[in-house]
């Protein structure tokens, strides 16, 4: 399958169509892939529709994007039945309680396929924004194969991504909003592992460029990449496909996900079978 990593930026938008247009754009200059995977938080940008005062302020530019949450599904439901492909859109926040989780939904050709929330917050998203947790991971059985998403942070927690690969992913999604090069790197290195040690492919595709009207994503750093095992069925450095540090666009690969099983079966070593092992280790005192 052909898959599209999202470099993306963040835009001011005056009213909904001018997001739609943007969006579709996009979708359209994906070049056919067969899944497109779009950021962590790209869906604040809708926060811009409620103007300078409310894009600025952390809480008010929250549920600015929730309440444009339905619009939104039906852009992407339309764009991924029209283009006959899978789309991991942007996340964003939902208040299905007091507080907003942190979610992302994936769009197939014939609807929604299920969402995926954010597992565990950053120090910003705890400390200063209070977006919280959701309840659990998910596994998305589709015609491209079994799906997982480790939203950002969640990525560099190897428990998370050997979850979702016992229970059967082959594909890892990992949208992205980091504000410095630090942060993208710590995103790309549990990115990296997770595609190392579960011996599957890792997408990442984050946020870039400089927002200076809103506060929540005010800079923003990375570059988009599809990784897998660095094995005899994949390249050296396990990187299948990058793009340009901050450059905005898709970086694109075909991947088959085949190579995953037999990663795991006859890889020159084989970390997903020999997981298990560590349980046997102790710390030695004498």
């Amino acid at each position: 399958m052909k898959i599209a990593a999202a470099a993306y930026p963040i835009d001011w938008f005056d009213d909904f169509d001018a997001y739609a247009s943007k969006i579709s754009r996009w979708v359209a200059e994906a070049k056919g892939a067969d899944l497109l995977v779009f950021p962590e938080y790209a869906a604040m940008e809708l926060a811009s529709l409620g103007g300078r005062d409310v894009a600025g302020d952390l809480e008010a530019s929250l549920h600015q994007v929730a309440r444009h949450a339905d619009a939104v599904h039906d852009l992407h439901a339309a764009l991924a039945a029209e283009h006959g492909c899978h789309i991991l859109a942007g996340s964003g926040p939902v208040f299905d309680g007091a507080r907003p989780v942190n979610r992302a939904v994936l769009y197939g050709p014939n609807g929604v396929v299920g969402h995926q929330d954010k597992q565990i917050m950053t120090r910003f998203e705890r400390e200063d924004w209070d977006v919280t947790g959701g309840p659990g991971l998910r596994i998305f059985d589709t015609a491209l194969g079994r799906i997982g998403i480790l939203i950002c942070y969640d990525s560099e927690f190897p428990l998370l991504g050997r979850i979702l690969a016992e229970a059967g992913a082959e594909l890892l999604l990992v949208p992205s909003c980091t504000d410095t090069v630090a942060g993208f790197h710590r995103v790309r290195i549990g990115a990296m592992a997770r595609a190392l040690e579960s011996q599957c492919v890792v997408v990442q595709a984050p946020t870039v460029g400089a927002c200076d009207w809103m506060p929540a994503l005010d800079e923003n750093r990375g570059r988009a990449a599809i990784y897998g095992p660095p094995d005899g069925f994949w390249p050296e450095t396990g990187i299948i496909a990058e793009g340009a540090m901050d450059e905005p666009g898709w970086v694109i690969a075909e991947v088959d996900l085949s190579r995953v099983r037999q990663s795991r079966a006859d890889g020159a070593v084989l970390p997903f079978a020999h997981w298990r092992e560590q349980a046997a280790s102790r710390l030695l005192t004498d």
